[in-house]
């Protein structure tokens, strides 16, 4: 790993925040929000301390206050919220800390790596300038030495062609590849506290795997604490040294990692754990409410037997590589089928094309060659009307909610906007009972029909992202990680009503996910992308139990299993059989 910026001279000397000596300490923390609807009890009393070197994983239910704790040692609160209680950072009190003295704290002394990369980053900057942002801000005035810096933190954290890419905009790298862009943002100034807000989110497992190293990198070479805000049992499994559990803004229980798994103490905590996803669950019929792999075996046998809703053959999509760049070819040559009723689980590395094909397949990306015929029509052939008629019977669930809604809009335009878009009749009355109906089957409180999708969590705004895209009870739905940023315990109830849904509406599906167990839970037939081509296809229980394809083989064995004890002994024999190769996605 190249080695970032060196932080300030006294800063490593600072570190007496609390009691022990840690880095940061958070006391008696409260956050109340002013809505319009009343005030919001986010966070109450929380006491927390992140010791040095140390990796703490804060889990919990989407809304149960991590990312507003998370965000408060920063000084970064949403408007209207008022805090009590304290948070030391670096021997400062943050929240009575001037803003001159919050310039000086963020980024060299504790930096953020936000959960939503797209919306972190600018899109109207190329990414190098961004990343030099930081180093400008905090005295690097040599405008050389800050691009040499920031083409070493991009080499470091594994964008191939660092040199060529510096110079590209957020859009043209892959989900995974933004996410390793925010990271490197995080890590110019070498931070003793580094904030990590659900880093590995809409992650693939091999991709997640090389971020969980690099965490590890942080404090192992840098002596970094970590504060990791997650909801995969996995990733806390295989990273953390002490895990916090929170519900409904308390701190209901905090342990070492291997007893917290072993022996929780509160039923809450049990709860979480029991609804992990593992793989296998779906086999051996574990997964209550869902259907087991044989049985949707044989349901995908007689959908295929049907005129398919998605027939793709020989499909190619190609990038414009801009002025003096070469064309890139995101996928190539890919054929598969999706019957009447049927789900087709997409996976594979980020970068891979898995989003491409999903866009290509609702219209939204141009076919440079073969055929894509959806709902019998062929949508290289469509055009104004008769593509915008095609759409109406398409739901799309998009990888990253907070940058697919307006945020002028309430939740509940959100979800009608597409009513209102093919003028459905009905009126107003008729589209807010609409929106009414999709808020309680995604099991979200009716009185967030008036909220904005900023003062929803990421958790909650994937659900609101779900129930828009189920607004038109569409023929076939494209979800692109539709429970990437949900809790395990709200998971598990998605994809039960996910599939009770499309037992009702019968609709078919493209389930693009990173997540295997959720994929097997759900998917008749997995097809795996490697840099644009398919390199498997076949029923979930062959593709996920037998595999054939060494690639795969490897998908398969980087899944953590929510067990400490036998994922550090599987990390250690996948780590000498396969050693992590930064970069392997393309653009």
């Amino acid at each position: 790993m190249s080695t970032p910026a060196s932080p300030p001279a006294d800063r490593r000397a600072v570190t007496a925040a609390g009691p022990a000596g840690a880095p940061l300490s958070i006391q008696r923390l409260s956050l109340d929000i002013d809505s319009p609807q009343g005030t919001v009890h986010a966070v109450a009393g929380i006491s927390l301390e992140l010791r040095p070197r140390e990796i703490l994983a804060v889990v919990g239910e989407s809304g149960s206050g991590k990312t507003l704790t998370a965000r408060a040692a920063l000084g970064l609160l949403p408007p209207r919220t008022r805090a009590g209680g304290a948070v030391l950072l670096s021997g400062t009190g943050v929240l009575t800390a001037s803003r001159q003295r919050l310039r000086e704290l963020r980024g060299s002394d504790a930096a953020m790596i936000f959960q939503e990369p797209s919306t972190a980053l600018n899109p109207v900057f190329r990414v190098g300038w961004q990343l030099e942002e930081g180093l400008r801000a905090h005295g690097m005035s040599d405008r050389r030495e800050r691009r040499t810096r920031a083409v070493a933190m991009l080499r470091a954290v594994g964008i191939p062609d660092p040199e060529r890419r510096i110079d590209d905009y957020p859009h043209q790298f892959s989900g995974g590849q933004k996410q390793r862009i925010v990271i490197a943002m995080a890590l110019a100034l070498r931070p003793a506290v580094i904030i990590a807000d659900e880093p590995t989110t809409a992650l693939d497992v091999t991709v997640q795997a090389e971020i969980l190293e690099l965490l590890r990198e942080c404090r192992d070479e840098f002596g970094a604490a970590i504060m990791l805000i997650t909801h995969n049992m996995g990733v806390v499994a295989d990273i953390a040294d002490r895990v916090a559990v929170m519900h409904r803004g308390r701190l209901v229980e905090q342990a070492p990692v291997d007893q917290l798994f072993a022996a929780p103490r509160e039923a809450y905590t049990r709860e979480l754990l029991a609804a992990v996803p593992r793989l296998g669950a779906g086999r051996d019929g574990a997964a209550d409410g869902l259907p087991r792999v044989a049985e949707r075996a044989a349901a995908a046998a007689s959908a295929s037997e049907a005129d398919p809703a998605v027939r793709v053959t020989g499909l190619e999509v190609i990038y414009r590589g801009g002025f003096g760049k070469d064309p890139v070819r995101a996928v190539g040559d890919v054929s598969f089928e999706i019957g009447r009723g049927e789900v087709l689980g997409l996976v594979g590395e980020s970068g891979s094309g898995k989003s491409t094909i999903g866009r290509a397949i609702g219209g939204l990306e141009a076919i440079a060659a073969g055929s894509v015929r959806v709902l019998g029509a062929e949508m290289r052939r469509l055009r104004g009307r008769s593509l915008r008629e095609l759409r109406r019977r398409i739901g799309f669930v998009f990888q990253d909610p907070a940058a697919s809604f307006n945020s002028f809009m309430t939740v509940e335009e959100c979800i009608v906007e597409p009513l209102r878009v093919h003028r459905e009749p009905g009126g107003t009355a008729a589209y807010r009972a609409r929106a009414a109906e999709l808020l309680d089957a995604v099991e979200l409180p009716a009185g967030f029909a008036t909220r904005y999708p900023f003062e929803l969590s990421g958790g909650q705004r994937q659900r609101v992202g779900l129930a828009r895209a189920l607004a038109l009870r569409p023929e076939l739905v494209i979800a692109d990680e539709p429970t990437s940023a949900l809790d395990v315990s709200v998971q598990a109830r998605v994809l039960e009503i996910f599939t009770a849904l499309q037992a009702e509406l019968g609709f078919a599906a493209l389930f693009i996910s990173h997540d295997l167990a959720v994929v097997e839970l759900l998917a008749h037939r997995v097809g795996v992308l490697r840099r644009g081509e398919l390199v498997e296809l076949g029923p979930t229980e062959r593709v996920l139990h037998e595999p054939r394809h060494e690639y795969t083989q490897r998908l398969i064995a980087a899944v953590p299993v929510p067990d400490p004890v036998v994922q550090r002994r599987r990390r250690r024999q996948h780590d000498a059989e396969h050693p992590i190769l930064l970069g392997e996605e393309t653009a």
